[in-house]
């Protein structure tokens, strides 16, 4: 069983990959920001003159959130995530990214990579990360 999906109200993908893919009992979450489905991005606030504060902690919390509810379109929730794996743009918050993504996982939650890349698809963005969820069709 193979199923693919662009789930409609979320943000719409920047290019021509669905939200997710089933596969059987794994569904694998494309990459994933804290962009909202009306183009704006939790985690980022721009004042009347222009300066910009980028938050890592809310920006993790959303994108975590975002995932889930992918996950839940699939019949499935971050529980069964198995395996991500973050990107940050500076590695300076990852003490930040850790303690958002403490609040959601433990010891007992997915296997774990993150790793530094140059940018992400928007200035604004400080991380994107893409899941493995194993849940099985006929639980």
């Amino acid at each position: 069983m193979s199923d693919s999906k662009v789930i409609e109200g979320k943000a719409k993908p920047r290019g021509k990959y669905p939200h997710y893919k089933r596969v059987g009992d794994y569904i694998f979450v494309s990459g994933t920001s804290s962009r909202r489905s009306d183009n704006t991005f939790e985690g980022v606030e721009v004042d009347e003159m222009g300066t910009t504060n980028l938050d890592i902690r809310a920006q993790t919390r959303a994108v975590l959130n975002n995932i889930d509810t992918t996950l839940k379109v699939a019949g499935s929730s971050l529980k069964d995530v198995v395996d991500l794996t973050s990107f940050l743009v500076n590695m300076n918050d990852f003490g930040g990214y850790n303690e958002a993504y403490a609040e959601f996982f433990d010891y007992n939650g997915p296997a774990r990579t993150t790793v530094a890349v140059h940018q992400l698809p928007h200035p604004h963005l400080l991380i994107e990360i893409k899941a493995m969820a194993y849940a099985p069709v006929d639980k």
